[in-house]
């Protein structure tokens, strides 16, 4: 018959968006504007290093782009007069135009000396506190926009191809999550990705799922299963009772013929609710032992009442009682 499974994967949950805030200048933090574990804006000032040194620059780079600027004026009136050469002209220009590149500079490193947020998103703990002395480079905190979340699940390769030649190459599979704490996440996931390369160490490929994150349950970090519903056609069905161990070993009883009982290694591919998906073992047309699995052995002829598998299948709550 053609059924679905459901089969899980553990996975890692991140955000959109997980980037590290770290220190483009030198100097003491004189301020942190924020809290750990805060929601901030796009724009929000974060942090401020004291900006002293860098101010100092900016207005002595000011200073010298105006004297610049006034040789500049003078040497192109001389020029114009034919008291100077075109060359002293053009070299006071290009110390004209450095000075201005040097104020935009200045400008730069003073802008550096303030952290805005750069997105909306929660902030992590801090690594440093008001009066730190900062290295160029130090980490500050992370920022994470967990509007939506990024799932990562490792697919084995055969289940990968049965993925892409089942026709799903293009299309966006619908996935469920379930959390750390055994409950199933209140928003549906789509598979919009898988990456280019197999692991070579492990056979996996890595599937990437997007799911919807309004409330914000879900942080950057976690983890979980994703849980992805595949389609089985034309599947062998049979139910778990019919089955018993020896050494871990799945076996059943057949019945031949001649109804003498045969005990029959089996090789399973799913499980469902009563009922496993047989990978080999078995055909459609073999007859397998239902009741009183405990009460035969293995070479006797028994007698048997014939169940439809229809009936059987839709009576496995009552027989699992």
């Amino acid at each position: 018959m053609d059924t679905i499974i459901t089969k899980d994967y553990v996975c890692q949950i991140q955000s959109i968006r997980h980037i590290e805030l770290r220190a483009l200048e030198k100097g003491y933090l004189q301020k942190i504007s924020v809290d750990e574990g805060q929601t901030v804006k796009e724009g929000q000032p974060m942090f401020k290093i004291m900006p002293n040194v860098y101010q100092a620059e900016l207005q002595k780079a000011e200073a010298e782009a105006d004297v610049a600027e006034i040789e500049f004026k003078n040497t192109k009136l001389l020029a114009d007069k034919n008291v100077v050469s075109p060359n002293e002209l053009a070299m006071s220009k290009a110390n004209f135009e450095k000075a201005n590149a040097e104020v935009t500079m200045a400008k730069t490193h003073l802008g550096f000396t303030e952290i805005k947020a750069p997105f909306d998103g929660i902030m992590d703990h801090l690594h440093v506190r008001e009066g730190s002395l900062l290295d160029e480079g130090e980490l500050l905190t992370t920022l994470s926009d967990n509007s939506k979340m990024w799932v990562y699940f490792n697919v084995p390769e055969a289940e990968y191809l049965d993925y892409i030649t089942d026709g799903h190459k293009d299309d966006r599979t619908e996935v469920s999550l379930l959390m750390a704490n055994n409950k199933e996440f209140n928003h549906k996931g789509i598979v919009e990705t898988i990456e280019g390369e197999f692991n070579n160490e492990t056979g996996n490929i890595a599937f990437r799922a997007t799911f919807p994150n309004p409330e914000k349950i879900l942080r950057h970090g976690e983890t979980g299963s994703i849980l992805m519903k595949i389609p089985l056609m034309n599947a062998l069905i049979i139910p778990q009772k019919t089955t018993f161990e020896v050494l871990d070993k799945k076996f059943v009883f057949v019945l031949d013929k001649n109804n003498v009982i045969q005990q029959r290694e089996i090789f399973i591919s799913a499980e469902l609710p009563h009922l496993f998906v047989l990978e080999k073992g078995l055909s459609e047309n073999d007859k397998v032992l239902l009741e009183g699995i405990r009460l035969v052995k293995e070479g006797e002829q028994i007698a048997y009442d014939f169940l439809e598998p229809e009936k059987v299948m839709s009576s496995l709550d009552l027989y699992a009682e």
